[in-house]
């Protein structure tokens, strides 16, 4: 494509971007960081479910793909990733035979999944029990007021010890997520973030795992990768994986606010890789323009986008429409293209079945030099 001689202004608006020097810079600067704190990587693949820029992590040194379901892990499989971790509990036994299936005909694959309850395990266990190798599961330790995972260490225990006697599993690790604990970077947040990662390596050493497993310990880490990595490389004889995976494409507004990266881990600062671009529609009063930009094509969960062309506030999103209140003495006319930052990866490129990779969105008409495929 990048003998294409193709522009931003050849693509039809809206449009969802990804800058490759910003993508680039951010996979060295996190992978740099976490060989320098003994982590592991298995960056969380539904953030883009784009199987190209999953083998840019795999290049780049990552221990494995994260993904959060079975079907997501499915599409792993086919893209070639050897190791998958499904950052979830698999309840649904035709899927944990799918599952016995790719390992039987894959002897180099590894998949590994959860499991926060007994009777999680009961459910894979029936789909597994004849299975050519063992299914590699984790014991999800949550907390109050968290998401799934057993809420105390010795309910982990308990599912632990249900996973070392199911015929066709095998105890490999203890796992969980930080996010619901620490809201923000003030301090009472990080320190409920610590205590509940302390649990995670109390969890672990209180199980006895089969002979021949290195453990896995695993946290989320995309908004608290520091604390994941200073607190669980206290434990010993386990490889710490961190699933994140916002960090690839970084964003303009919740991860902008919450990653560490920069002074608080001695690097550089991440750089958001991804902008959406629409078009003045509309103009109907003075001061409010309309944009070809809704719901259906930029994310609005976290934030709304934020105009960086044009010196205005996105108020509000129909499904097709985005609201651009213009500042004093800004204009925007109709035609115009505005460029926008946008918050939150996850919920950005799940709306685009291809999305195009741009040289340098700052440039008067960015150059078009790839483009990527989503698999929602």
């Amino acid at each position: 494509m990048a003998d294409a001689d193709l522009h931003l202004s050849d693509l039809v608006t809206p449009v969802l971007t990804v800058q490759e020097s910003a993508l680039a810079h951010n996979e060295d600067t996190v992978f740099a960081w976490a060989r320098a704190q003994g982590v592991l990587l298995a960056p969380h693949g539904k953030t883009t479910m784009a199987p190209a820029l999953w083998q840019r992590l795999l290049d780049a040194g990552a221990w494995g793909i994260s993904v959060a379901t079975p079907w997501q892990a499915e599409v792993a499989v086919d893209a070639g990733v050897s190791t998958v971790l499904i950052a979830n509990a698999v309840t649904d036994a035709a899927a944990a035979s799918r599952l016995g299936d790719l390992l039987a005909a894959d002897a180099g694959l590894r998949i590994l999944c959860w499991a926060d309850s007994v009777a999680g395990v009961g459910i894979l266990a029936a789909a597994l029990a004849d299975a050519a190798r063992p299914l590699d599961v984790l014991v999800e330790l949550g907390g109050a007021r968290g998401r799934t995972g057993a809420r105390t260490v010795e309910e982990g225990e308990r599912i632990a010890a249900a996973i070392s006697a199911a015929p066709g599993l095998r105890l490999a690790g203890v796992a969980g997520y930080e996010g619901p604990f620490g809201p923000d970077r003030s301090d009472a947040s990080v320190g409920a973030v610590d205590r509940y990662l302390q649990t995670l390596i109390e969890l672990h050493e209180r199980i006895e795992y089969p002979d021949g497993i290195r453990p896995v310990l695993s946290a989320g880490g995309s908004s608290f990768p520091d604390r994941a990595a200073a607190v669980l490389a206290r434990s010993e004889g386990a490889d710490v994986v961190l699933r994140s995976g916002a960090f690839q494409i970084h964003d303009d507004g919740f991860y902008s606010r919450m990653s560490p990266f920069g002074p608080l881990t001695g690097t550089a600062p991440l750089r958001s890789a991804m902008h959406a671009w629409a078009r003045v529609v509309s103009q109907p009063e003075d001061g409010l323009a309309l944009l070809d930009a809704g719901r259906r094509d930029v994310p609005f969960d976290l934030d709304l986008p934020v105009p960086q062309s044009v010196d205005g506030e996105i108020t509000a999103l129909n499904d097709q429409h985005a609201f651009l209140r213009l500042a004093d003495g800004a204009t925007a006319a109709v035609g115009d293209v505005v460029r926008l930052g946008l918050s939150h990866p996850c919920t950005a490129f799940d709306k685009w079945r291809v999305v195009a990779v741009i040289d340098d969105p700052d440039a008067a008409d960015p150059r078009v030099i790839g483009a990527v495929a989503t698999c929602f």
